[in-house]
């Protein structure tokens, strides 16, 4: 009979302190384990062995693999936990072989059986460009872990990871690819399987438990070198020997962790690289500025600018309507003549369009023309969009449905009009003008069925003629057969009361205008907005980096955010608001008695101040040393919610 000390990774158990637990052979530390834990089994990690206790101990129902988890992940665990103030329990979850999946699918589906879209396989299949091989070689010569990869869209990123990724598997070191949603798993894990000789594995939430399981046992049994592609939650599988470790995409907010641990998982990644001694490869056109800043002091950036595919990529005319002059907009609110003309000339010329608008739903305010009454969520305060769909009114925070009422309800008036388009009405105003022509929608309201990803080999043939969604449309796709983006609303996100909204809409327009210009034809942009002054517009229709990363860096060090500030958000709920507010000003005087070197800003409301039957309040921190935050963080209340590097404060 031998005893070990086990962590236990389930989020019902908050301590830092391992159980004991017996077994009747010798286990290695860091072999992974089913106990009990109450009436229930869990995933736990032996940690060392031990004598027998002067308590009784339960047993060890069952091992997990045939391989101990690798050295490094105890390690990263630790480092994790300390850095992003969490217990080690919730830290060491992350490695956990099964999570409750998303929504089901699969990934039994062969890779080399799904379609390429032709850019990127004329990309793979073409001679390296001279521009590429001098990324992979600076790459390469690059003394430190990690290095920004900015490359604008169509130079072919991919091709470098490609190339980086084989010559690690020669080596026998395995490789990690990360993309920011599982839906861009798919083409990446394709050109990986077509690319790469050894065994490309995909791992993701959305798989049953079953499979998931499966896939990740693999990785910790395998004895060859493999590739594993996934989103952030790839980053925590047993992977041993990893040489190499990629995050596509790497600005997107999706990287970042919103439940405990709240990690940014560019961090995350660059520790493990330091850990495991494998380069850290973060590629993206529109970097965030606070990563751009960092990468710029340590040298290691590598820009590309190069189309990948000689006389591919053709130059995009663009078109600013200012929407606030109305005369262009007499066939249609929202459309301005000139989008509705541009449709017709595309379409004709049996090209895609592809009509952006980060609003969901039908309309976004319902209201009385006479007294101003508004229809809000009576959980939340916030307007509740109309879906003409199912006639129904949604609240996007906590998901109420209502019927809109026929009159209003304080003033009796009849007259309830329905403003600010969404996506829905958007698509049925489109549909109306272009019955003859498919067209689809792709948003957060889609059912699992009419996902993007579902659909994207129609879309790639040309079978679906309009596109109308959100930045879902944005993220990383390529279709060649498309001749025109509109951009309704191009403002939408610049307004948003955060220090990140005009950097965030900067790489929203960026990467929807990116779409297009990358087939055989020259490809055409009309951006309707009420700002067509502002330089973050103007930046990006010129696709100006410089202009636009000085214009925000000076924002930034003004008024001392990221990179020249380190972060610290605080968040508590209360049943009333008043009792919010109270605990918030209670807390702020006692940190700001504690910390004098940091400044603390608020109390305030939260951006959604209420959801459901709570309220919310918060506290910003800031603080040139992040040790200072951490530290503080011992003495919030445990139910403040408490997050650190976030990576919007709203």
């Amino acid at each position: 009979m031998y005893y070990y000390e086990v962590f236990v990774a389930d989020n019902r158990y908050r301590s830092d302190k391992p159980l004991t637990y017996w077994y009747e052979k010798k286990l290695a530390a860091m072999t992974v384990v089913t106990v009990p834990l109450q009436n229930r089994l869990v995933s736990g990690f032996v940690i060392k062995k031990v004598t027998k206790p002067a308590f009784a101990t339960k047993p060890i129902k069952a091992l997990v693999g045939n391989q101990p988890l690798p050295a490094h992940c105890l390690k990263l665990a630790r480092w994790l936990a300390g850095y992003y103030a969490s217990p080690l329990s919730e830290a060491l979850r992350q490695f956990a072989p099964s999570r409750p999946p998303v929504r089901r699918a699969s990934a039994s589906e062969s890779l080399l059986n799904l379609t390429i879209a032709e850019p990127l396989r004329l990309v793979l299949e073409s001679a390296l460009t001279a521009e590429q091989k001098q990324a992979i070689s600076a790459i390469n010569k690059y003394a430190g872990t990690t290095v920004l990869l900015h490359g604008d869209a169509g130079t072919g990123k991919t091709r470098v990871y490609l190339e980086l990724a084989r010559a690690r598997l020669e080596q026998n070191r395995s490789v990690l690819l990360l993309t920011p949603e599982i839906a861009l798993t798919s083409q990446l894990a394709a050109a990986a399987a077509r690319h790469l000789k050894h065994e490309v594995l995909v791992i993701h939430s959305a798989l049953g438990l079953a499979e998931r399981k499966k896939i990740w046992l693999k990785i910790l049994d395998s004895r060859q070198p493999v590739v594993v592609i996934g989103p952030r939650s790839a980053l925590f599988t047993p992977i041993a020997n990893l040489g190499l470790i990629v995050l596509d995409e790497a600005h997107e907010p999706a990287y970042k962790q919103e439940q405990s641990p709240r990690y940014q998982t560019v961090r995350v990644a660059s520790r493990l690289g330091s850990l495991v001694d494998a380069k850290v490869v973060l590629g993206t056109a529109t970097p965030t500025v606070a990563d751009y800043y960092l990468a710029n002091e340590r040298r290691a950036i590598v820009r590309m600018r190069q189309p990948a595919i000689s006389g591919h990529h053709r130059p995009t005319k663009f078109a600013i309507i200012d929407s606030r002059d109305r005369s262009s907009f007499s066939r249609h609110p929202y459309i301005s003549n000139q989008l509705v003309n541009e449709i017709k000339t595309t379409l004709s010329a049996k090209q895609q369009v592809l009509i952006y608008l980060n609003r969901r739903g039908s309309a976004r305010l319902i209201m009385c023309t006479l007294c101003g009454w508004q229809l809000l969520c009576p959980n939340c305060d916030v307007p509740l969009v109309y879906h003409g769909d199912s006639h129904l009114a949604r609240c996007h925070t906590c998901g109420l449905k209502s019927r809109p009422p026929t009159a209003c309800p304080q003033c009796s008036n009849p007259d309830i009009v329905y403003k600010s388009i969404g996506t829905k009405a958007l698509a049925e105003a489109l549909a109306q003008m272009f019955p003859n022509y498919r067209l689809r929608r792709f948003d957060g309201d889609n059912p699992d069925s009419e996902q993007v990803h579902k659909h994207y080999t129609e879309l790639l043939d040309g079978g679906t003629n309009i596109l109308v969604g959100t930045q879902l449309l944005a993220k990383g796709f390529d279709l060649p057969k498309l001749g025109l983006v509109g951009i309704i609303a191009a403002e939408t996100s610049l307004f948003l009361p955060d220090y990140t909204a005009e950097e965030r809409t900067y790489q929203l327009l960026y990467q929807v205008m990116g779409r297009v210009g990358r087939g055989h034809s020259a490809g055409r942009v009309i951006i309707q907005t009420y700002n067509p002054d502002s330089v973050v517009l103007r930046s990006a229709v010129k696709r100006d980096w410089q202009d636009y990363y000085q214009y925000i860096l000076a924002q930034r060090r003004q008024f001392r955010f990221p990179p020249f500030a380190y972060l610290l958000k605080l968040t508590c709920r209360r049943a009333t608001l008043a009792g919010a507010q109270q605990a918030a000003e209670r807390l702020k005087d006692q940190l700001q008695a504690q910390a004098k070197a940091v400044e603390v800003i608020g109390p305030a409301p939260s951006f959604r101040a209420r959801r459901g039957r709570y309220y919310y309040y918060q506290l910003v921190l800031k603080s040139k040393q992040r040790s200072q935050l951490v530290k503080l963080t011992a003495k919030i209340p445990s139910d403040w919610r408490i997050d650190l590097d976030p990576s919007d404060l709203l």
